[in-house]
């Protein structure tokens, strides 16, 4: 498996009318002039096997998706994805990772920007383990961490219809074996997901996360550089964190391994 079975570009030129309708400038034509000379960049990087070439066409691709999103504000999924791919063949890992996080956040279901995610996480440095009991939880529970939050909230909405249907059917016709069974499972999924949706939304307006973008950054025991190193190693990028505090100059973070330490908050950007 390769990223470039991925590299699709597939952000419509209607996304950029309906997205600047109600703004003056830039004009449309110059948007999309704008997006399409981004994608002509990153094709020809991807089509030229001169290596310096190849080099400055993907930051010419990059310098348009990223006006595109910053300057003029407008962020969908997609836009991340050709982004975080054009970050990858460049060879910052970091920054590909960060942005298929935001390209995941707009659009959990996308499975060929989870396939990218995946596939750019298995080419870091570090090897962070996840916690026994939070690998429990994700392999008990995996219909609330593997299925994005507005499919769960379509089978919560889908599960509660077909109860609401059982529930006027048995007034109708009386209690039926099949029915009453029906309508309980039915009943415990509308519940299930209906929480998962609950439990997420609050996740992700509680917590910050982020990725370390610099080649690498010595993490330490407080926000100075006179403390003492946390780890033995150096944390490269594309790791991963949730962010527990941020100080003038220094992001306070927590791994996947549940490990906590400081580092510069000009090595990581947040999601």
């Amino acid at each position: 498996m390769t990223i470039k079975k991925y590299t699709t570009l597939s952000v419509s030129l209607l996304l950029f009318v309906t997205a600047t309708s109600a703004k003056a400038e830039p004009s449309n034509e110059q948007m999309c002039t704008l997006f399409n000379q981004a994608n002509q960049d990153f094709r020809q990087a991807n089509s030229t096997e001169e290596l310096q070439q190849a080099k400055r066409l993907y930051e010419k691709a990059i310098l348009g998706f990223e006006r595109i999103i910053d300057q003029e504000q407008i962020k969908n999924a997609k836009l991340y994805h050709n982004l975080a791919n054009a970050y990858f063949l460049h060879g910052q890992l970091g920054k590909a990772i960060l942005n298929y996080r935001r390209a995941v956040k707009i659009d959990g279901s996308d499975e060929n920007i989870k396939k990218n995610l995946a596939f750019a996480r298995s080419q870091r440095i570090d090897k962070v383990a996840v916690k026994t009991e939070k690998r429990v939880l994700q392999t008990l529970f995996f219909w609330h961490y593997d299925f994005s939050i507005k499919t769960k909230f379509l089978l919560t909405c889908i599960f509660f219809g077909i109860v609401c249907l059982c529930i006027t059917t048995t007034i109708w016709f009386g209690r039926i074996g099949p029915l009453t069974a029906a309508m309980a499972i039915c009943g415990i999924l509308t519940i299930c997901f209906l929480a998962s949706v609950i439990v997420e939304s609050r996740s992700q307006t509680s917590t910050i996360c982020g990725v370390i973008t610099a080649k690498e950054v010595i993490a330490r025991q407080g926000d100075g550089q006179n403390y003492p190193p946390s780890f033995k190693e150096p944390l490269h990028e594309g790791t991963e964190f949730d962010l527990l505090e941020n100080r003038p100059g220094w992001f306070h973070i927590k791994l996947s391994d549940d490990s906590d330490s400081w580092i510069p908050d000009d090595s990581a950007e947040l999601i």
